[in-house]
């Protein structure tokens, strides 16, 4: 049997990996400036990820939702507490797709209307409600199509108001700083707005932080810089470190009940183990404090490269745009300086997306290499 051919590949063949150091299977060395779409959060293989994982693969591995599971409730706890958001409650899945699901299917329970608003250039997942509330229609089969999602330009608060205003949406879902559509964010002042009419229509606003959370941006998440309140928060990517795990913080003010959400490998004592280690490395070792620096550093030397026409994004969620299309300067990177950096839609950027425990000698090498590449 053949793999299905979806993914357009990389003549690399990754065998072992430590920190953002990623070895092939020809002994090849590269540096991780992308860390698998911004999993890679607290670095490969950290030695006390690595253990927290096999301490627990030692006792037990998994068991479905319907039993006690003390590491679960340690992991919500201990969530809350890291990322300010103790009023909130935790649903545990898989993925950051699955997330966006399970955060839209809660926006309608709770209004008992459908329709939803996203914006243009976005990117929440690739299941049914998820790949519809996403600005890719290539991505976005009939079936799917059946959901009602309006899209807007970011940062229109007359469009925004207009539609806001009409019946029927459960939910707005926001990505404070847009991954895959290229690092646009919208300002303080919309997100505030967005906020605000979401309270006076009685309409669900879902903050996706599948990529921008869990410290990437300099804040735990990326909405924290704007000073808003969402109802609901979905979570993935950097929360297990290269584990599948996702979930949703689900503001105090929705009522649960029995059969609402459900899901089989969500939460399972593996994931909730690779969840505690990133919080608790995310804390020791000031990780969300070192993106914060390290992304006004990479400004700074960025600044040192004429071919750069802007820099996108927050924290080690960033991005620089040339008045070129990236592709081949990826290729350059990849096969003759051996680093990984990561693309967008936006065909002219190139994203910067490492462990968040890099250093700015790492961040020397890349524009190094950078400026070598672009010669």
């Amino acid at each position: 049997m053949k793999l299905f051919d979806v993914y357009p590949l990389y003549d690399v063949t990754p065998v072992s990996a430590k920190g953002i150091e990623v070895w092939d299977d020809k002994g090849q060395k590269y540096l991780d400036f992308y860390g698998g779409h911004a999993v890679i959060s607290i670095g490969h293989t950290h030695p006390h990820y690595v253990k927290r994982i096999e301490d627990q693969l030692e006792k037990i591995a998994f068991y479905s939702n319907s039993v006690q599971n003390p590491v679960q409730e340690a992991l919500a706890e201990k969530l809350g507490k890291a990322s300010g958001c103790e009023n909130y409650t935790l649903f545990m899945c898989n993925s950051g797709a699955e997330a966006n699901e399970n955060a839209l299917k809660m926006a309608s329970f709770h209004t008992g209307k459908a329709k939803v608003i996203a914006f243009r250039n976005s990117f929440h997942g690739r299941t049914s409600a998820a790949v519809a509330t996403t600005d890719n229609p290539k991505i976005n089969a009939p079936i799917n199509r059946q959901q009602e999602v309006t899209f807007l330009p970011l940062n229109d608060f007359d469009a925004f108001e207009k539609a806001i205003s009409s019946e029927g949406y459960c939910a707005v879902i926001l990505e404070a700083i847009q991954g895959v559509g290229g690092l646009d964010e919208p300002t303080t002042e919309f997100y505030q707005f967005i906020a605000q009419k979401c309270k006076e229509n009685g309409v669900v606003l879902i903050a996706d932080e599948v990529q921008s959370g869990y410290g990437r941006s300099g804040k735990f998440f990326a909405f924290q810089h704007h000073g808003i309140q969402p109802d609901i928060i979905s979570i993935a990517k950097g929360m297990g470190n290269g584990f599948p795990v996702g979930g949703i913080l689900i503001h105090e003010s929705f009522e649960p009940s029995y059969g609402l959400l459900g899901t089989t490998f969500g939460g399972n004592h593996l994931a909730c183990a690779a969840s505690l280690a990133v919080l608790e490395v995310l804390e020791s070792e000031n990780l969300i404090e070192n993106a914060s620096e390290l992304g006004i550093y990479f400004r700074e030397k960025a600044t040192e490269v004429p071919e750069i026409i802007k820099v996108k994004g927050k924290g080690l969620m960033i991005g620089l745009e040339f008045d070129f299309e990236v592709a081949e300067l990826r290729k350059k990177l990849i096969y003759d300086h051996y680093m990984f950096t990561g693309s967008a839609n936006n065909k002219k950027l190139l994203r910067f997306l490492p462990a968040l425990n890099i250093t700015k000698a790492h961040i020397d090498l890349f524009f190094d290499a950078l400026k070598k590449a672009l010669k």
